[in-house]
């Protein structure tokens, strides 16, 4: 802001009449110092006030601070909270924010609530710190504002908030029908406490692995065993997606028959996470998991790639090259990039030059990166004539 104060108010323009607002970003302290006198009548210049807190001139700094002091109410702290809190990551601009933090813990706690639904995601996190620390959020609220936030960090902080002064029936329920992995984990968690077991069951195939690692810890705090549960689950035709990864996470590589048998199943989601639940078992059988490649679910695909990549060598090469046409779904082209990318060097290359000019950007930035890679190596490495031959290739599709 001040620079683009700066530019509209340069020396060829000192003869015309300053406005309040340039004055407050002029580049003379004396200017900006004068210029906080007029600003205590007008509302739309607070901001710069705040600004003008962390001012390098001391004149300056100790005069905006004075009258920030004196405007700050629990009305303006509000609509100077998003300024306050960019400035408060300035140096010297902790000051500004130590007078929101002291006006707004004596408001009223309706005084909060604009900023608890505030648009910025720095003012949330503020707001919701304050008011944990307050205790001006029953557990029930900041159970509510644990699962409907969207910030990881609201949702944590709230979630253990909600729970630091006991359990209750109620709380609990609230976070665990959270849509976020941060609630839900907070209330299953809680269940160990409230003593029911059974219902963290449930929670054993959850989409998330927060949710599902904590659904084991809490039944096996009741003597309850989540592996036959999952084997029994992957043997079910109607087997969720959480079941498949969750046998990987917890089970033995004598189950991996049962993740073998799901690699067929309809559902797109149980076939990725059956992929995942092998790798997690270090089961790999490059014959069974190549075929997956060419799966129409671009969640298969990119499970098997991961699967596959320790083994990448026993791929064809021609065979993977080949997957790298334009016509190929991206997905598809993705993996083979990936796949090529880990036979080493040469092979890189000869991948990445006929995409040096694709339409993918993707693609084309990770085959840029190859190309330069081998360039600023040890000049010994390209006394190969194929590679020689490949980087003057580079060379004129880069022209």
């Amino acid at each position: 802001m001040d620079r683009r104060a700066r530019a509209d108010w340069g020396p060829e323009q000192q003869g015309e009449r300053r406005t309040p607002l340039s004055a407050l970003c002029h580049r003379d302290g004396r200017v900006r110092h004068r210029a906080l006198a007029e600003a205590a009548g007008h509302p739309e210049l607070f901001p710069l006030v705040v600004v003008r807190c962390a001012d390098w001139a001391e004149p300056v700094r100790r005069r905006a601070r004075d009258l920030l002091a004196e405007i700050l109410d629990a009305g303006t702290a509000v609509t100077l909270a998003p300024m306050i809190l960019r400035v408060a990551g300035r140096y010297r601009g902790e000051h500004a924010l130590g007078l929101l933090d002291g006006v707004l813990r004596q408001a009223p706690r309706e005084r909060l609530a604009p900023l608890l639904v505030s648009g910025d995601r720095a003012v949330r996190r503020f707001a919701y710190r304050l008011a944990v620390e307050e205790g001006s959020l029953s557990p029930v609220e900041l159970a509510r504002a644990a699962t409907e936030d969207d910030d990881a960090v609201v949702q944590g902080r709230c979630a253990e908030a909600a729970l630091a002064g006991g359990v209750h029936a109620e709380v609990a329920e609230i976070l665990l029908g959270g849509r976020n992995p941060q609630a839900r984990s907070a209330g299953v968690t809680a269940l160990r406490r409230l003593g029911r077991p059974e219902r963290a069951v449930e929670f054993l195939a959850d989409r998330s692995a927060l949710v599902r690692a904590c659904a084991r810890y809490v039944v096996r705090q009741h003597g309850i065993d989540p592996l036959p549960w999952y084997r029994t689950r992957c043997a079910d035709p109607g087997v969720e997606p959480g079941a498949a990864i969750g046998l990987g996470e917890c089970g033995e590589r004598a189950d991996a028959p049962l993740l073998w048998g799901l690699l067929e199943h309809p559902e797109p989601g149980v076939r990725a996470r059956a992929v995942a639940g092998l790798r997690r078992l270090d089961v790999t059988d490059v014959r069974r998991l190549r075929p997956l490649l060419d799966d129409p679910a671009p969640g298969v695909v990119g499970e098997a790639t991961l699967a596959l990549l320790p083994s990448a060598r026993a791929l064809p090469e021609e065979w993977l090259l080949s997957r790298l046409d334009a016509g190929r779904p991206r997905w598809e082209r993705v993996s083979a990039w990936r796949l090529l990318d880990a036979h080493g060097d040469v092979v890189r290359l000869r991948a990445a030059v006929p995409l040096l000019g694709d339409p993918d950007v993707r693609l084309r930035t990770w085959a840029g990166h190859a190309v330069r890679r081998v360039v600023h190596r040890d000049p010994r490495a390209l006394r190969s004539p194929e590679v020689a031959a490949l980087l003057d290739r580079a060379g004129a599709v880069g022209r």
